[in-house]
């Protein structure tokens, strides 16, 4: 089953910039080969669940490296039959945006 995974991860407790662990989640996204974009607030990456979720699940690890707590946000879009949803949800917006819907 084809999934889109938004998520937010952050450590707890460890100071106030959290760039080195978010870069750390965002490493295990991009080293696993899915198709995968990273934005300010969230990283979405796509595949079949099971791939994603234990992506999902070390990157969680890999941010709460030295934290005792981590605080994730995740939403979710699974459907059977879709390829490539990353960029086709975006470009059916685009093509609406244009009057081309």
């Amino acid at each position: 089953m084809s999934t889109i995974v938004a998520f937010s991860v952050s450590p707890l407790g460890t100071g106030e910039s959290v760039a080195p662990a978010v870069a750390r989640a965002v490493r295990v996204v991009r080293e696993s080969g899915l198709p995968n974009e990273t934005s300010a607030m969230f990283t979405t990456v796509e595949g079949e669940w099971d791939e994603v979720m234990d992506v999902v699940k070390r990157a969680v690890e890999a941010a709460g490296e030295g934290a005792s707590r981590v605080s994730l946000t995740i939403k979710a879009d699974i459907r059977n039959g879709v390829s490539d949803g990353l960029h086709e949800k975006v470009a059916a917006v685009e093509r609406e945006l244009d009057g081309q819907g």
